[in-house]
């Protein structure tokens, strides 16, 4: 029996380009991602460097302005339907579930998506979770099995009686390893909204 949710966010609840940075970025010069690129990154989603740091890393690699660096970073990001804000204030108010948001995020990303939403609609989602945890914010990142085990831990949760939604098969993979139940939703053939018809542990 399914009692605690953990939500992602990014293509759950905010529609992605996937492609977006990667896109913005070879438009300014930046075609290769390099496995120190790729380093530089997680380490800023785990909150290992500041804005500032990883900013200065892409400035001084390749000369771009600072502000070019921010747009370009913030390009995979795109709307967020109200409905799916609808569908989690109703499933909050049932309080039939713990929920909780489980995001691989960062400063500059969250900062957007605050400005973007405005204060009520960014409050109205974050309230709507009994712990909103950000990557940054933790030091975790997924696929890592340590973020699942922190989630659970903190919250004193049985693996087996929670759910996890996520977009990428590596993240429920990892946590189906620990014996979480899992949807992995497909954003071009799901939605969030069809949560309680597109799975069987409820």
């Amino acid at each position: 029996m399914i009692k605690n949710i953990i939500f992602d966010f990014g293509d759950i609840f905010i529609n992605l380009d996937k492609e977006g940075t990667y896109k913005a970025m070879a438009a300014l010069g930046v075609s290769k991602i390099t496995d120190e690129m790729i380093q530089v990154y997680q380490n800023y989603e785990k909150g290992l460097m500041t804005t500032d740091a990883f900013l200065n890393f892409f400035h001084e690699k390749f000369r771009i302005p600072k502000e070019k660096l921010i747009v370009a970073w913030n390009a995979v990001l795109l709307d967020f339907p109200r409905e799916r804000l609808g569908f989690l204030k109703k499933l909050a108010d049932s309080k039939k579930y713990r929920l909780f948001l489980l995001s691989n995020t960062n400063d500059l990303h969250i900062k957007w998506v605050q400005d973007s939403l405005g204060d009520e609609f960014y409050n109205d989602f974050k309230s709507s979770f009994e712990q909103f945890y950000l990557s940054h914010e933790i030091n975790f990142r997924k696929p890592d099995a340590e973020i699942y085990k922190f989630v659970l831990n903190e919250n004193n949760l049985i693996a087996e009686e929670t759910l996890f939604v996520d977009d990428l098969k590596e993240n429920t993979d990892s946590a189906n390893t620990l014996g979480i139940k899992t949807w992995n939703l497909m954003p071009e053939e799901d939605d969030v909204t069809e949560l309680f018809t597109k799975n069987e542990f409820f």
